[in-house]
């Protein structure tokens, strides 16, 4: 578990909170489980999840690096938080744009979950087991270019929809494979489908992928209290870390990027990728550094990135979209 005992005296416990939440079954999943951690912390508080569809769920039928990128997925929620309807919103970390809009913070992030990308197919064992040709359907350019840097003689096709419906489409036979985030499937009850985890090495997670994330409107400090005890110390140190990387690069749905931080032996290793989306080049760095200021690895790791070679490709992304 991921919390500690409650550090709010009792007379001081919040008496209502109400979670946004996107309707997914992996975001409800998401708003349930902080429900009840919030829950064991103060048992006599009426807790409540109000659910809402974003426009990232509702434009399904394009890439996300087309139709805006991952902010699609929280606007409507911190409208509730703006207009007072809700008090608290949950979100899967990498689904947070690297910088929140004014008047919003993050009051905690919560143990991760497993940050691996997971291998899910009917027929085939693993990326390397497909044959040539063989169908490969993700959602993220980060994820494409890595497959095309390592395995150019596959087909890599867009696939967008929630997690059920992803898995439908495998089982309809329109992918010989798909890949998806090993948290989720775990999160769902569907860990049985993964047929292969993929190591860091093979595929580098997104920047916060397993970790969920609190956002709050800045200014009520009695949240950020209540929300506290939630915020796991390990996690939040590795995500912000990654958070620095991405941010230093401009990291977006438009940008092939990974980022993915661990701490060994009380030392925080950081990991960082950038690609073009063809997989053609792949610039990767690490890094490691004390756990004190992971700010400063992030930005670290990105510089090492730029000198390695990522500013062209950056450069070449960005001209291609202006």
């Amino acid at each position: 578990m991921d919390c500690h005992p409650p550090l709010i005296p009792a007379h001081e416990a919040p008496e209502r909170i109400v979670i946004a939440s996107r309707e997914s079954a992996l975001a409800l999943w998401q708003a349930h489980y902080i429900r009840d951690r919030l829950q064991e912390l103060y048992p006599h508080c009426d807790i409540r999840i109000l659910g809402l569809t974003t426009r990232g769920d509702q434009l399904l039928s394009m890439p996300l690096s087309a139709v805006g990128g991952k902010g699609l997925f929280i606007k409507e929620l911190e409208e509730a938080l703006a207009s007072g309807s809700a008090d608290i919103a949950v979100h899967s970390m990498k689904d947070v744009p690297m910088d929140l809009p004014v008047g919003f913070a993050l009051a905690a992030i919560t143990q991760r979950e497993d940050p691996r990308d997971a291998f899910v197919s009917n027929h085939y064992f693993d990326l390397a087991s497909l044959p040539p040709g063989g169908r490969v359907g993700t959602s993220s350019l980060r994820r494409e270019s890595q497959v095309r840097a390592k395995f150019p003689g596959l087909q890599v096709l867009p696939l967008r929809g929630n997690v059920q419906t992803r898995l439908r489409k495998l089982d309809e036979g329109q992918f010989d494979a798909i890949i998806l985030a090993a948290a989720g499937l775990k999160r769902l009850g569907l860990g049985a489908r993964i047929r292969a985890l993929l190591a860091p090495e093979d595929s580098l997670p997104a920047v916060g992928q397993g970790a969920l994330g609190i956002e709050i409107r800045s200014g009520r400090p009695e949240l950020a209290r209540w929300m506290a005890p939630l915020n796991h110390a390990d996690t939040a140190c590795c995500v912000t870390a990654e958070r620095a990387l991405s941010r230093a690069l401009a990291g977006s749905c438009q940008v092939p990027l990974g980022g993915y931080a661990e701490i060994r032996k009380k030392r925080l290793l950081l990991r960082g990728f950038v690609a073009s989306p063809d997989g053609a080049r792949l610039i990767a760095a690490e890094q490691e550094a004390d756990t004190d200021d992971p700010q400063a690895l992030g930005l670290a790791v990105a510089q090492r990135l730029r000198a390695g070679g990522a500013e062209e490709i950056l450069a070449r992304i960005a001209a291609q979209q202006s």
